[in-house]
């Protein structure tokens, strides 16, 4: 999948559903069959789990073209090359290394390196970069991204961190493209398939009032 294909499904469905912990490929799958049918179709692994390779790679035969999964916590120019050898469709980091970013623009993958001040954010901008991860963002709050966003109005940002349905609202309303989420919404491969199914629903929700303010919840926040 090629950087402008990648951005737009993030861009499109505005939340990337990370996975991180026992996410076995069993867990995997089970996981990504609830968040496809409440129409979330961004998936990110993470490098600090069970077998990530192998489970990005059973998730992307699964659903083919029908989603996007890529990798974070990608930390270092070795498992960048591993993890684009393996078909990632995009690479996220929770921080910004030139290195790192230049190696997967260069692969012509979409990559989301972690940014928190402006000066982060100039240069990885200033490399050709489509996606900035604001990290750890839901932590500090919404009026952080506010203030400064107006002078980088001309950036795409994804809030990730600390992140839950009505953060994540508040985020898109400020003028994010989407929301990283992880602990809240997927847990750590443990969580009951019960819950993540009314986390995406009330995720879901959240999404379609900033994207239609007129139409009506089906789940209350």
């Amino acid at each position: 999948m090629d950087s402008q294909t990648a951005y737009d499904f993030v861009a499109n469905g505005r939340v990337m559903s990370g996975m991180r912990g026992q996410f076995t490929e069993e867990v995997a799958l089970a996981t990504t069959a609830i968040l496809m049918d409440e129409g979330i179709k961004v998936y990110e692994l993470t490098m600090n789990s069970v077998d990530p390779i192998k489970t990005m790679k059973a998730v992307k035969r699964e659903y083919g073209d029908e989603a996007c999964v890529g990798m974070g916590t990608v930390l270092s120019v070795d498992d960048a090359k591993r993890v684009l050898d393996a078909g990632a469709d995009f690479i996220v980091s929770p921080a910004f290394q030139s290195e790192v970013v230049q190696t997967v623009l260069d692969a012509g993958v979409l990559v989301a390196p972690g940014v928190m001040t402006p000066s982060e954010c100039v240069a990885a901008w200033g490399l050709g970069v489509q996606l900035l991860k604001l990290f750890p963002i839901g932590a500090v709050g919404v009026e952080y991204f506010k203030a400064m966003f107006g002078p980088l109005k001309h950036m795409s940002f994804m809030c990730n961190g600390a992140m839950q349905a009505e953060n994540a609202q508040q985020f898109l309303k400020a003028g994010a493209v989407a929301c990283g989420m992880a602990g809240w919404l997927t847990g750590d491969g443990t969580m009951p398939a019960k819950t993540i199914r009314r986390r995406a629903q009330l995720l879901r929700d959240a999404v379609d009032t900033v994207n239609n303010p007129s139409s009506t919840k089906t789940h209350r926040l």
